[in-house]
């Protein structure tokens, strides 16, 4: 599982700068390197690929303009948690 989403996240760093000229800043959910959502905060992606995908297949990447603006590291095993 890990290694698909280093890939992922190969795939984002190789793509960010496309990815912010079609999306702008919003977070990236992204599995076998494919955009599954495009959404305005990390909790909405979270919330809403969880609907379809199970917890830990996937990761969520903040877009920016550049490489250089990026924050170099993945939000993969997202655990949930229900107050």
């Amino acid at each position: 599982m890990q290694q698909n989403q280093d890939r992922d996240f190969e795939y984002f760093i190789q793509n960010i700068e496309s990815f912010y000229k079609q999306y702008g800043h919003k977070f990236l959910a992204i599995k076998d390197r494919n955009i599954l959502g495009v959404y305005d905060s990390f909790n909405a992606a979270l919330e809403e690929t969880l609907k379809q995908e199970q917890i830990g297949t996937f990761i969520i990447q903040e877009c920016f303009k550049t490489r250089e603006e990026s924050v170099y590291h993945f939000q993969g095993n997202v655990m949930a948690v229900h107050a």
